[in-house]
């Protein structure tokens, strides 16, 4: 078996297990079930875990086959989170309580596990108040993300919405400007006030911010480039921007 595998402590395997895990109330960050598995039980399965908000993915029975540990999923493998997710009170309840302006780093579909736990990492090492990422299309808090956030996500309220243009606007509601991060931003970083209540989204690997997310945005911030790349990964683009709020927010 590969040993990586066996690394894994995140998977639930099999009907059974999987359908009391998701009637325990465990989070699961998704559902995966084999495409052509339409019998009854798998079905049960699929209509509990909708009703409970969960993502549902369906795939060839081969990526189960290389996902599974046991060797024996039945044609299901729910991926559990290994901790709970917070709620968006829960990151202003940590900035009220440090007496600081709320800092929120908002992730747009960053589906790469280990992208997301260096943000996390980086975003709890420059002391942000939470992350907020979305249910569908997104990396959720895995054990591979865990442990590629250094135990970070272990401190640091991470929110899962449905409707991350929605969470946005209560962002705003709640006094924070709110700036997207782009190649072709106006605004280069170091011009930029960074100090007040902020959300700084952060675009997915590939496409960057979606639509609705790029016009909910206050100002675009930009990295700027002197080499003949012209671009850094999610993970290392957050990490020089959250650090240029924590820079300005400390006068220096």
């Amino acid at each position: 078996m590969d040993e990586r595998k066996n690394d894994r402590n995140d998977l639930i395997e099999g009907r059974n297990a999987v359908n009391e895990a998701i009637r325990a109330g465990r989070p699961i960050d998704k559902l995966f079930v084999a495409r052509g598995t339409g019998d009854s039980a798998i079905g049960r399965i699929i209509s509990r875990a909708k009703d409970a908000g969960l993502a549902v993915v369906t795939v060839d029975r081969r990526k189960l086959d290389e996902m599974s540990v046991t060797g024996s999923h039945q044609g299901v493998i729910a991926v559990a989170a290994v901790t709970r997710y917070a709620e968006i009170e829960d990151i202003f309840a940590l900035a009220a309580g440090r007496g600081e302006e709320p800092f929120v780093i908002v992730c747009d579909e960053i589906s790469d596990v280990h992208n997301l736990g260096a943000i996390i990492r980086s975003a709890e090492c420059a002391g942000a108040h939470g992350v907020i990422i979305p249910k569908r299309r997104s990396a959720g808090l895995t054990a591979v993300v865990d442990k590629t956030s250094a135990g970070a996500a272990e401190y640091l309220p991470v929110a899962r919405v449905s409707n991350l243009p929605a969470a946005i606007d209560e962002l705003k509601r709640r006094g924070l400007w709110v700036y997207g991060t782009a190649a072709d931003g106006a605004s280069g970083m170091w011009k930029t006030d960074l100090t007040g209540p902020i959300a700084l989204i952060i675009g997915s690997e590939g496409e960057g911010m979606g639509r609705l997310v790029r016009e909910k945005c206050d100002a675009l911030v930009s990295i700027p480039m002197r080499g003949h790349i012209d671009s850094l990964n999610a993970s290392a683009a957050a990490a020089v921007l959250i650090y240029e709020v924590l820079r300005q927010r400390l006068g220096e």
